[in-house]
């Protein structure tokens, strides 16, 4: 029973001393703690729970006195430095009212805090700014990436199917005439086959020419190939021999027109004419269409020499031909040319001779004669001579016979200027051909001739821009295996004449 009352005696003393402490309390508070109650009650509504992240020992139970104790209320327990120092609260969240904090220090905190609360409303509408600009951005990337995904798929669908192309065993269209250039891949070969109307799809034919090995030994040039043909056709049309037209392969020192050797054979050379002619020839049987010799023999007598592709360093020259047939001789060059077969004549030797001009120019013609003092035109017209009467081994000398000569001047006194103006050729030419005065005739006249006599070759005409150095004024050809003797003295020269009539190398054929 005396334990039962001790316990009752002791919780009704706790609880007095309880009541005391919360009135001491609020005593310490004065007059601005009464005021200030119901809104710091608020406060501490509000912000109760910031208050839990915080670990406050402040709290101190006051010693207990007895109610009969005259000693004054303890005062109220400093703030520990723990609570001075505590971590800031977050931002956006605001500190919990102190009631033992005096009023002036709370009011000095509230601009702190209402300036916490307008940097982080900035910063939150700033990251909600920066959320809304990502999402416009990425949207915008998805958009263009799907749309790139469907052209590919489009792309990928597209050439999974096999490409247009012709049935086979149809009935092919007439021959067309397709030009290959230099460098041309399957792809522009493709398209060109397209255009000119030979497969159904460039696809088709790309596929079929990467299916054999031998499109790579396709040479630049011009093809007759059928019309409306399965596009594996049109490639082995292309690689087979029989397709090619237009191809023109000249012979080092080649006329112009015809040529008949002296004798009874009569052998005939064929000129550049005839060998266009040939050349030009497009299908087989009945239906081949080719032009004639005669047609290109006008054809190169044109008045219009810009319709003819004569370059401007020989169109002075080219006029002033005595014989119009004769105005293209040299300026066709020996060699390989190709010309589409399709063409008029006249379209036909516009090609080569422009063709030849560009080769001629490559040499380094019209930067020559300096040292030979003659003109591009007049350089091409002794570089035919050296082509005709000099083997590749004794070009620069002949050359330099002739720069020497003329310096002098002496006549050249070549018997392949005779020979050019006759219709039957052979290399001793008698006294009567020598004798006859014609433009090209260098025993009787003095200088060169009026045109070139043959196609030169580049080597002919390197050997013409720069002769070998020598004093040599004639020379000879003393045997059969085209030995030939250079000298500067006349007697010697004549001895030379004997030595090759006794080879027999200038026996006549008449």
């Amino acid at each position: 029973m005396t334990d039962r009352w001790a316990r009752a005696e002791e919780r009704f003393r706790q609880r007095e001393a309880d009541r005391r402490y919360r009135r001491d309390d609020r005593a310490w508070g004065g007059q601005n703690s009464r005021d200030n109650r119901g809104k710091t009650n608020r406060v501490v509504g509000r912000e109760q729970d910031a208050w839990d992240d915080y670990e406050d020992d402040t709290t101190v139970i006051p010693r207990y006195t007895d109610d009969m104790d005259d000693q004054p209320p303890p005062a109220p327990a400093p703030r520990s430095r723990e609570r001075r120092d505590a971590p800031r609260p977050r931002v956006g969240r605001r500190e919990p009212v102190d009631d033992d904090e005096p009023e002036g220090r709370r009011r000095s905190k509230s601009p702190q805090r209402s300036r916490r609360s307008r940097a982080a409303s900035r910063k939150a509408k700033e990251r909600k700014r920066r959320r809304r600009t990502l999402w416009l951005v990425a949207g915008v990337f998805v958009l263009l990436f799907a749309g790139a995904a469907v052209f590919a798929g489009m792309k990928l669908i597209k050439s999974l199917g096999s490409p247009e192309d012709y049935a086979a065993g149809g009935q092919p269209g007439p021959l067309v005439v397709v030009q290959v250039h230099d460098g041309d891949t399957s792809q522009q070969i493709a398209a060109t086959m397209k255009d000119r109307g030979v497969v159904a799809s460039t696809g088709a034919f790309f596929e079929a020419a990467v299916r054999n090995s031998n499109m790579n030994s396709v040479q630049p040039g011009f093809y007759a190939i059928p019309s409306k043909i399965p596009a594996a056709q049109a490639v082995t049309q292309l690689l087979g021999k029989q397709a090619r037209v237009g191809n023109l392969v000249i012979p080092e020192g080649r006329l112009l027109h015809d040529q008949y050797e002296v004798g009874g054979s009569g052998r005939r050379t064929d000129g550049i004419y005839r060998m266009m002619a040939a050349a030009s020839c497009i299908g087989t049987g009945p239906t081949q269409k080719c032009v004639t010799y005669e047609q290109l023999d006008a054809a190169g007598a044109n008045v219009d020499l810009a319709a003819l592709g004569v370059p401007a360093w020989a169109a002075q020259g080219v006029k002033d031909c005595p014989d119009r047939t004769r105005q293209l001789e040299g300026l066709i060059a020996a060699g390989t040319l190709d010309f589409d077969p399709s063409g008029t004549p006249e379209q036909m030797l516009r090609q080569v001779v422009t063709a030849s001009a560009k080769s001629y120019e490559s040499t380094g013609l019209l930067q020559s004669g300096g040292e030979t003092k003659l003109t591009p035109y007049q350089t091409l017209i002794a570089a035919s001579l050296v082509e005709r009467e000099a083997k590749p081994q004794d070009m620069g000398k002949v050359a330099r016979v002739i720069v020497n000569r003329l310096r002098v001047p002496q006549m050249l006194q070549f018997d392949s200027t005779v020979n050019y103006a006759l219709d039957r050729t052979e290399v001793q030419t008698t006294d009567a051909d020598r004798a006859a005065e014609t433009p090209w005739n260098t025993y009787a006249k003095t200088g060169l001739p009026a045109t070139p006599i043959s196609a030169p070759s580049l080597n002919a005409l390197r050997a013409m821009e720069n002769p070998e150095p020598g004093s040599w004024l004639y020379f000879v050809t003393v045997d059969k295996q085209g030995t030939t003797l250079f000298t500067d003295d006349y007697k010697q020269h004549q001895r030379y004449i004997q030595q090759a009539q006794a080879s027999g190398i200038l026996d006549s054929g008449r």
